[in-house]
């Protein structure tokens, strides 16, 4: 993970040791293990007002539960904006803390995601498993 941040953020000065840091680490990986735990993090997420609408409402999507691409679309009030959407759920920063791998096509199928399809089905089955 600290590799990618890396990369990611080639300017950032990533200072180790942090307890509050470390905490939140701890929590993400948790969060990853148990989605059930939830997960309460301070973020700032860039991007337009869409997208911010968009990804507010993903957030909202229970751990184990899915929802279409359509239905994102209608909770947001913008139900012909389907395609708009998956670029929204595309252009997420944020895997997990944002949950667009719980959105799917309208016949339930899974679609394209950012981190792969196969990371995708990962995490929608440790969210439907037990516990």
């Amino acid at each position: 993970m600290l590799r990618e941040l890396q990369q990611r953020f080639p300017r950032a000065e990533l200072i180790g040791g942090d307890a509050e840091f470390e905490r939140w680490m701890a929590q993400i990986a948790g969060f990853v293990e148990a989605p059930r735990i939830g997960l309460d993090l301070p973020l700032d997420i860039q991007g337009t007002a869409f997208q911010q609408r968009v990804w507010q409402a993903l957030r909202k999507i229970p751990p184990g539960r899915t929802v279409s691409y359509a239905q994102i679309a209608a909770t947001i009030g913008q139900p012909k904006a389907v395609r708009a959407v998956a670029a929204a759920c595309a252009a997420n920063p944020l895997a997990v803390a944002i949950p667009c791998h719980r959105v799917v096509r309208s016949d339930g199928g899974l679609s394209g995601y950012r981190w792969g399809v196969a990371r995708k089905q990962a995490l929608l089955a440790r969210e439907a498993a037990p516990g």
